[in-house]
């Protein structure tokens, strides 16, 4: 396995590996402040988790694939911990039932938090017994870290599915209250591509999962992509236009899939007397036309390109659209906890607001090689009924972003931070 794990993110702020596991474990706790131990306990759906689940979760990798094979003498927390918080690692063992992790009521949040610096201190010993860290624990050390930040965003999409369903309409943070509305968004354009070859994947400098490797030789043909995403006011004139009644833009199983749920219109989008209304992470806020439509399922997004008469782009024409771009965000910041409306000129958006849905179902590349050990079962053995989404969205933590990096949903999902850019041919174009 190649050294990815023992390098920080190219670009990133000059931390050691410690400082960064510092700084990303108390972020986590961060997020939780204007949270009530009530609050933490909730689960609204069997996708989601709980937000004191995630907090100890993320705490369980570090114990199980550092601290208990590689620190001497190291006393473990909890023993039931070790099941109630293996998330799918049928490797280490059993797992409590994923649709029942909102019945725990039991270890309390505070008892959680204890777990957490029981963690964290353990980490400072593992760091100090180690004249020199060797590459093996660098690599799961760094792996940990970004598996945290990949929780950071999950807690936050869980507890905003879990604060919807609350008539009182509950606020995560009243900072996006005060946030500016823009008038208008950039003008949609189309931004051409040339055929070519390109290196697909991620380089061997940085960090990456081992699903963004190897990398490889790419023959892209030519497309136009869409220089901005999709607006609340495009999707809202799909549903003027009857878009959910219209089986012909719909895939069978996203017709089967709108009609038994009722569905009409984002996951989050509310009707009231002829207003549309948008739930979010500072509670129902009236519709921004401007920002771009998020949490749309992989369905709404392929019928809304047939309507555009477009199409979704392959993963490799977003990963070859993005070289050249600056891959940063917003990410972290109190203040942007929504996705905000395009501004400025070229090719925008590409990772600060909402996953994008491609066109691609998730596969591994040619020579897919999965992490060593038990750490295997961490994407490889997801590649299957699920779709890639590329990018980055507004809950993404800071040094998480890159352009090969490959999230993934199933089809029918939309509670995470998902929306639309569409691709134009380009022979279409000429004719």
């Amino acid at each position: 396995m190649k050294p990815h794990f023992a390098d920080l993110l190219e670009n990133s702020a000059p931390y050691s590996i410690f400082e960064l596991f510092k700084q990303t474990r108390q972020y986590s706790e961060t997020l939780i402040k204007n949270l009530s131990a009530e609050d933490c306990q909730l689960q609204s759906m069997p996708d989601a988790s709980p937000v004191k689940w995630h907090l100890a979760h993320t705490s369980w990798f570090f114990e199980i694939f550092l601290l208990i094979p590689h620190l001497p003498d190291y006393k473990i927390f909890n023993a039931h911990f070790q099941v109630l918080f293996n998330s799918y690692y049928n490797g280490i063992g059993k797992q409590f039932a994923r649709s029942l992790r909102g019945l725990l009521a039991k270890p309390c949040l505070q008892e959680i938090l204890s777990y957490r610096h029981h963690v964290d201190n353990h980490i400072e010993d593992l760091h100090s017994h180690f004249a020199e860290i060797p590459l093996h624990i660098s690599e799961i050390l760094m792996l940990g870290i970004h598996h945290e930040k990949q929780h950071q965003e999950l807690l936050l999409m869980d507890i905003k599915h879990a604060f919807s369903l609350n008539p009182m309409g509950p606020i995560y943070s009243s900072t996006l209250k005060n946030a500016p509305r823009n008038n208008t968004a950039s003008p949609l354009e189309w931004i051409d591509f040339e055929t070519g070859i390109f290196e697909m994947g991620a380089k061997d400098t940085g960090f990456s999962f081992d699903n963004e490797r190897p990398r490889h030789d790419q023959l892209i043909q030519s497309f136009r992509l869409a220089s901005r995403l999709v607006t609340n006011k495009e999707y809202l004139a799909f549903i003027d236009d009857q878009g959910y009644e219209n089986p012909q833009y719909w895939l069978s199983d996203g017709w089967s899939n709108i009609k038994q749920n009722d569905r009409n219109a984002p996951l989050y989008w509310i009707k009231k007397d002829d207003s549309w209304y948008e739930f979010t992470l500072a509670g129902p806020e009236p519709l921004d036309l401007n920002k771009p439509v998020c949490h749309v399922n992989y369905y709404e997004a392929n019928a809304f390109a047939a309507w555009a008469r477009k199409r979704l782009p392959t993963e490799v024409e977003w990963e070859y659209a993005s070289q050249s771009e600056n891959i940063f965000g917003n990410s972290g910041a109190p203040e942007h906890l929504h996705p905000q409306a395009a501004q400025g000129d070229g090719l925008l958006q590409m990772t600060t607001e909402v996953w994008q849905w491609t066109g691609s179902a998730y596969m591994p590349y040619l020579g897919f090689k999965p992490f060593t050990d038990v750490a295997g079962e961490y994407n490889g053995k997801f590649m299957v009924n699920q779709i890639v989404l590329r990018g980055g969205s507004c809950l993404t933590p800071s040094q998480h972003l890159r352009s090969s990096y490959r999230n993934f949903y199933y089809p029918h999902q939309s509670w995470m931070m998902s929306g639309i850019r569409l691709v134009e041919d380009d022979y279409a174009c000429r004719n």
